[in-house]
């Protein structure tokens, strides 16, 4: 069987310290994913760096701040971004495909079917697909992490083997090693906890606008949809493959879940909430732990405007998430029946009523 691969590349590991792109890191990087396919390996690539790679060919002096200018600049830099990679992977007999998505692409289940489609017929062909944020016409696309969530949500999407995140440390540290020189790295993490949180770093570099700690939400986004993840550098030449074999220059990020059906994936991490639900804790143990449909008995609280069919969050008694799903009532219907017995909600709907659970397990995920 094939392994499927999705490696990230940040900004901060393609461009020079100035901030334009660095033609010589693109070489390298076409290079290690040349060795990679030749080892067997299906490729996928989620490219930082169009922002960087052209605010200087703009213009701007420095990497620019408000939004149009950094739309202006992608515009510019994804061209030559794109060129780049053409250029590089070509001398290795590689043809590579530009993909821009935004977030509201994901938020599509049809779109996601369709470049599910359409990158499984890349694959097939031999073609490198190189998947990008849509800077130039979006806005919270900026916003998120340095493309770690994307690759993430690509890599769950057509079930990748692992998820490679390239950076500019080997790994994950229990303090800054830049600061301390006793940090010890983490070559191995089971669980993703508030601890292993609380240690992750905040500030990217000044070409990047990611830090550690995205790159640690995009390991639990990818981890709870049955792929591993290694969070890492990648330098000489082999340490891609390496990485990609287990031995690699960084931490791994391990899961015992299998891959998430994409109808989970899209409910989890892709949707759009549009109102939240408080529950009580009886509720809380039901839905978490015991697998079961959330009822109108359990719910306290309904926050938002929404209607049957839309995606809610679920929060328990102490305002923490428990994760989302699809309600079966209206706003307004379910302020009229919070915690009565479902004869009572009966009673009081009659007609109006379809099915009695406010959200069935089966359009509910998890994210506690």
């Amino acid at each position: 069987m094939t392994t499927r691969l999705v490696v990230k590349i940040g900004s901060s590991s393609l461009t020079s310290a100035e901030g334009g792109l660095n033609h010589e890191s693109v070489a390298y990087f076409a290079s290690e994913i040349a060795h990679l396919r030749r080892s067997g390996c299906e490729v996928l690539l989620v490219t930082s760096g169009a922002v960087a790679a052209g605010f200087r060919s703009i213009g701007y002096q420095v990497r620019p701040k408000l939004l149009h200018e950094k739309q202006a600049a992608a515009a510019v830099g994804q061209a030559l971004l794109m060129q780049a990679y053409q250029e590089a992977f070509s001398s290795h007999g590689l043809t590579a495909a530009q993909i821009l998505l935004t977030r509201t692409d994901f938020r599509s289940r049809r779109a996601m079917n369709n470049a599910v489609m359409t990158v499984e017929e890349l694959l097939r062909q031999g073609v490198i697909p190189i998947f990008n944020e849509n800077d130039t016409v979006s806005v919270d696309e900026l916003k998120f992490g340095d493309n770690d969530t994307l690759s993430a949500l690509v890599a769950n999407l057509l079930k990748a083997s692992r998820l490679i995140v390239i950076t500019d440390i080997d790994g994950l540290y229990s303090s800054d090693p830049r600061h301390n020189p006793d940090a010890e790295r983490y070559r191995l993490v089971e669980e993703i906890t508030p601890e292993i949180y609380a240690i992750a770093g905040g500030a990217g570099t000044a070409v990047g606008t990611g830090g550690m700690r995205s790159k640690i939400d995009a390991a639990k986004i990818a981890t709870r949809g049955g792929v591993p993840v290694f969070i890492g550098r990648v330098i000489e030449s082999g340490d891609l493959l390496l990485a990609a074999q287990g031995e690699g220059k960084g931490t791994y990020f391990a899961t015992t879940l299998s891959s998430m059906p994409v109808k989970k994936q899209w409910l989890g991490f892709m949707s759009t909430p549009l109102g939240s639900l408080i529950v009580d804790a009886g509720a809380e143990e039901a839905l978490v732990h015991g697998g079961h449909s959330l009822l109108p008995v359990g719910v306290k609280e309904v926050q938002g405007s929404f209607h049957a069919g839309d995606v809610v969050e679920v929060l328990g008694p102490e305002g923490k998430l428990l994760g989302r799903g699809i309600v079966n009532y209206d706003d307004t219907q379910l302020r009229g029946i919070l915690g009565l017995p479902g004869k009572e909600v009966f009673e009081r709907l009659g007609e109006e009523i379809h099915r009695l659970e406010v959200i069935h397990r089966d359009e509910w995920i998890t994210l506690a």
